[in-house]
């Protein structure tokens, strides 16, 4: 095996490989540190982990360590060597080996299972594989972080030290992925949000983002171009509240599958939920009164802040927090509709992916094992949204089971200028709901009908998606979306006054102007406006004063030359209008 050519793009494969690496990984730490008891150690995207009980702390220097000593058993060759045993049989062999994990797991299966056991050198690990042949078919390996994992994800239990790593076939494939993780970690929006000044996360309110003025700028920007595109398709805004009685939440269906993920108060001694969702206040508004048949498409429309428990470890950035803000819609229509709605509603998605320079591939997911409603009504909602993909011939991967509780949906999946994907916008098809909350219209005969649903998101959440954008474009926004247009730096405090009256037409013309007026070197105001993303910088001095020639400088392209005032003003207004890239 170890000679053969490894079709890494076989996912299968990739993950047997990188779960022999693991293997590999908890082998060496048993060598350097006898008392480590492992846990788990599976492979995952991009690499794979291992959990280790162990009083020692792992460092950097550990790391290495270990590194070095999984090439000694990699180049070693050792066969991987499967055997089974009965369970009870099982069990007294890792008792010996005084392993309490593989105890653990190996009591939670059927009294009458046959357990299986890779055994490599003198290291004997329970698991049910697969596995390369031996370990000298991993070629490139190395160890990135050590983290904090409850032992079977519960804050019950004991924390426990996970080591992360990954593999490659070849030492230039996993050179070229760790020069992107290099990249990544510049791009990082936390990173870049603190140079650039646009969000706070504070230790009083963990998971809870804080939008500052250059931020905002950001948000506001993206919202009035969602209200713009909403508007222009016929979309209705609202804005529902953010706590609604608990007895909504069990009519939605939310309780039976959300409820851990909550928020909850009392008012008047009365239960109450903090949203996690929009859909229940869309509902509602719907029902406020009774549609003819002739109104539907209704589309409601909700830039609506919503709550959702989080576990501290799983927050990250505006990328995991605790309240956000989606852009929802929902669609409330005639089942002769459904067709040319979700065909309508993949049409905005992607006219607004482009604006921003995505691709991106679509994931439809089915039923999932805690689904409400009846197969037959899954069963249409998934025709209709193949029969809209394949209407728009469009490819797409079927994800079977990940559905949303109340119904199928697609998936758009991003691809961001490093290779990177993010799930952002989703069009979910939904009976449920509309029965659950008994909406209805009148139809063409006089009577009564029920209406479909579709529930939609483009940004999918507001915070995330500006981190997402953050990271492509590395705080280097199109010039529409950034916080600051053009500033304007002075060489010394006797131009302050030239720079001033530029930076006030510039802002009378539309933009977003400002002047450094401090009494700092200008090599300093330089690095500070280059480090803060300022998309166009122009240093004022004598020159600038006496030609009125500006000289700029872009953040993307660099020195770009000198232009008249008005020249200026009107290539930034273009650029502008043109939301160009």
């Amino acid at each position: 095996m170890a000679k053969e050519r490894i079709d890494f793009e076989d996912a299968q494969v990739r993950d047997t490989y990188r779960h022999t690496a693991s293997h590999i990984l908890a082998q060496a730490v048993k060598r350097l540190f006898p008392e480590a008891k492992p846990a788990i150690g599976p492979a995952i995207d991009n690499g794979f982990y291992y959990d280790f009980d162990l009083e020692h702390r792992f460092t950097d220097e550990d790391l290495l360590k270990l590194q070095k000593e999984m090439k000694r058993i990699i180049s070693a060759n050792l066969p991987l060597e499967r055997f089974e045993l009965p369970r009870a049989e099982a069990r007294k062999l890792m008792e010996e080996k005084g392993e309490p994990y593989k105890v653990e797991l190996i009591d939670d299966l059927p009294e009458d299972a046959v357990i299986s056991f890779y055994k490599q050198g003198e290291f004997t690990d329970l698991c049910a594989g697969p596995h390369m042949e031996s370990t000298g078919a991993i070629k490139a390996v190395t160890l990135m972080n050590v983290a904090g994992a409850y032992w079977r994800g519960s804050e019950k239990n004991k924390m426990l030290q996970r080591i992360y790593g990954t593999a490659f076939p070849s030492k230039e494939e996993l050179d070229a992925y760790i020069a992107r993780l290099e990249e990544a970690k510049k791009r990082d929006h936390r990173k870049i949000g603190r140079e650039m000044d646009l969000f706070a996360i504070y230790d009083e309110g963990p998971g809870f983002p804080f939008f500052l003025p250059n931020g905002m700028i950001i948000r506001n920007s993206l919202e009035a171009f969602w209200r713009q595109e909403h508007a222009r398709r016929g979309y209705l805004e609202i804005r529902t509240p953010l706590i609604l009685n608990e007895a909504l939440w069990h009519d939605s269906g939310h309780w039976d599958h959300y409820k851990d993920n909550m928020y909850f108060t009392k008012i008047d001694e009365d239960d109450y939920v903090i949203k996690p969702m929009n859909c229940p206040g869309a509902m509602l508004t719907y029902k406020r009164r009774m549609y003819s048949y002739r109104d539907l498409p209704v589309k409601l429309a909700e830039m609506g802040q919503v709550h959702r428990h989080e576990l501290s470890g799983a927050l990250h950035g505006l990328m995991r927090v605790r309240t956000f803000t989606q852009d929802d819609a929902h669609i409330f229509m005639l089942p002769e509709q459904i067709k040319d709605e979700i065909i309508g509603v993949i049409d905005f998605i992607d006219s607004v992916y482009a604006v921003f320079g995505f691709k991106y591939h679509v994931e439809l997911s089915t039923r999932p094992e805690n689904a409400m409603g009846t197969q037959e009504e899954w069963d249409l909602a998934i025709s209709a949204l193949r029969e809209a993909m394949e209407a728009k011939s469009m490819n797409y991967v079927v994800n079977e089971g990940d559905g949303a509780f109340y119904g199928p949906k697609l998936d758009f999946h991003l691809e961001d200028s490093i290779g990177r994907t993010w799930q952002c916008g989703t069009v979910q098809l939904d009976y449920q709901m509309p029965q659950r909350f008994d909406l209805s219209y009148v139809g063409s005969d006089g009577e009564k009908h029920r209406p479909i649903m579709i529930h939609r998101v483009v940004f999918g959440s507001i915070e995330r998606f500006i981190a997402i954008l953050t990271e492509h474009f590395a705080g280097k926004f199109p010039l529409w979306l950034a916080p600051v247009h053009v500033k304007f730096l002075t060489v010394t405090d006797r131009f302050n006054d030239f720079a001033r009256e530029l930076a006030a037409r510039f802002t009378e013309a539309g933009l977003r102007a400002a002047a450094d007026l401090r009494n700092e070197k200008i090599g300093y105001k330089i690095r500070e406006a280059r480090n803060a993303r300022d998309s166009y910088i122009v240093v004022v001095g004598e020159r600038e004063v006496e030609t009125g020639l500006l000289p700029v400088r872009s953040s993307k392209e660099g020195e770009l030359g000198t232009f008249g005032e008005a020249d200026l003003i009107e290539k930034l207004q273009r650029e502008i209008a043109t939301k160009a890239l």
